[in-house]
């Protein structure tokens, strides 16, 4: 089950990978190495730590305690984050570091946090640009259960709460990390990997 999570996770990168290469390799190859240009970079921290630390374990419990909330309400049948691992145990947890910290984690945040908020925030500054990858974010997240439920309701919902954690997380980096993606890429693999363990 790991190698076909750590591979299928590394396929998945890649591909999300692909646009934000394009991208490079057209507009910013001769200005900035690839992995700084999307914030694969060393960590910055500005201010102090523990303001730092106690915003995001308040955004991370509001996060994990509002979406465990909402999954309440989801029909009998809805798959959410981490399912596929339901009942397999502690066998599988290699498997759920794959699936958390590389093809949910990695890939999501070089997309969202690394390529779309860092360009748009190039171009409409951070404010707008961290709203509009907040919201496609959201809309990633709530989509997918909008067509499983056909509920305009558990929508706006499953994509209000990831979009607003989405929001958090380009903020963290951003302003709190140098424009580090790897602080959201961490927080992110450890929600993951959380949820997708209490299945096990």
């Amino acid at each position: 089950m790991f190698i076909n999570e750590f591979v299928g996770a590394l396929v998945q990168v890649l591909l999300f990978s692909l646009i934000p290469l394009i991208f490079w390799l057209i507009f910013a190859r001769r200005k900035q190495n690839f992995f700084k240009w999307i914030g694969i970079k060393k960590i910055k921290h500005e201010g102090k730590w523990w303001g730092t630390a106690c915003a995001i374990l308040i955004a991370t419990g509001l996060y994990i305690g509002l979406t465990s909330f909402a999954i309440r309400f989801l029909p009998e049948g809805v798959t959410t984050a981490g399912s596929d691992f339901a009942g397999k145990g502690f066998a599988a947890f290699p498997a759920v570091l794959a699936y958390g910290f590389i093809r949910t984690g990695l890939s999501e945040e070089i997309v969202f946090r690394g390529f779309l908020l860092k360009r748009l925030g190039e171009k409409v500054g951070f404010i707008t640009g961290n709203i509009i990858q907040a919201i496609l974010f959201g809309m990633m997240h709530g989509i997918p259960f909008g067509l499983a439920t056909h509920n305009i309701p558990v929508t706006i919902v499953m994509t209000i709460l990831p979009g607003a954690f989405g929001w958090f997380q380009g903020w963290m980096n951003e302003k709190k990390f140098g424009g580090s993606i790897i602080p959201s890429w961490f927080l992110h693999g450890t929600i993951n990997v959380i949820v997708a363990t209490i299945a096990l």
